[in-house]
């Protein structure tokens, strides 16, 4: 019996290791070598024109401005829609539960046209926003708001199981013990969820810095103004620039990298400061 107990259910060590080695580097690490072997048929000269002319770093400044702004609106919204699906009963949960993971499912081209069949002069929304100023589609704005359509889930699906398995007993004794509503939030739930937030927030922040056809529709493409990395390098590719595409994809590798290290590493110390409280 005990040596039934112990046996495994997958292979062995040496086995499992080399496969996920040989799955990872066939998959992650060959893609990424080509191109940083393709950037390196630069001179440095070239290189630096290629990533630091005005309307690359214009598309730089737009593409993780409007990333991290729609990370962090989908924080906040993605607490409330978990919240609710998690903590009260109505007619139609499940329908908003569904809908939650239609941008999963939603080609991204196609959320880009309803959004600017929503959004533009003429469509349905925007056809009453624009006469009082306020202008969606075709700009930076536009940028945010498919950006926020496409990232919501990751937060939602993220902290939605961690606030099913809360233990309510711990909010009913934080009230029992004199705590307000506030004060139980922050002092009970929140320390449980943050480590779930920020997942959350880092998967939608590298979702949106990628992205591209759910905001060619409605960014309007405008150089300067607004046009992201991703359609810089697209255009840089059907030009046949090659090297100049890379060398932007690079760039956006490593800051992307060097991002979502920052928040791993908040991340693993919230959860060890979760863990010695």
């Amino acid at each position: 019996m005990s040596r039934t107990a112990h046996r495994k259910v997958l292979p062995g060590f040496n086995l499992t290791l080399g496969y996920t080695l040989f799955y990872l580097g066939l998959i992650v690490l060959i893609p990424l070598s080509a191109l940083l072997l393709k950037t390196f048929t630069l001179s440095w000269d070239q290189f630096w024109a290629a990533v630091s002319s005005p309307r690359v770093l214009a598309a730089y400044r737009l593409t993780f401005g409007a990333s991290l702004l729609a990370a962090l609106v989908n924080v906040f919204a993605g607490l409330l829609v978990a919240w609710v699906l998690v903590r009260y009963e109505f007619p139609g949960r499940k329908i908003v539960d569904a809908l939650v993971d239609l941008p999963f499912a939603l080609p991204t081209a196609v959320a880009g046209i309803s959004l600017t069949a929503l959004l533009a002069s003429n469509g349905w929304l925007g056809q009453y926003l624009e006469p009082l100023g306020i202008k969606l589609a075709f700009n930076p704005a536009g940028v945010v708001i498919a950006l926020i359509f496409i990232g919501l889930p990751f937060v939602v699906r993220t902290v939605q199981p961690v606030l099913e398995e809360h233990e309510a007993e711990l909010e009913e004794a934080a009230m029992c013990l004199g705590a307000t509503r506030w004060q139980t939030f922050t002092r009970v739930i929140f320390p449980t969820i943050a480590p779930a937030l920020v997942t959350g927030f880092a998967m939608a922040f590298a979702r949106a810095i990628g992205e591209y056809g759910s905001v060619i529709f409605i960014a309007g493409n405008v150089p300067m103004v607004s046009e992201i990395t991703p359609l810089i390098i697209i255009g840089k590719l059907e030009q046949y620039d090659y090297a100049g595409a890379t060398a932007v994809a690079v760039v956006m590798l490593l800051m992307s990298f060097i991002l979502l290290l920052v928040i791993n590493a908040l991340q693993g110390w919230q959860r060890r400061r979760s863990g010695g409280a």
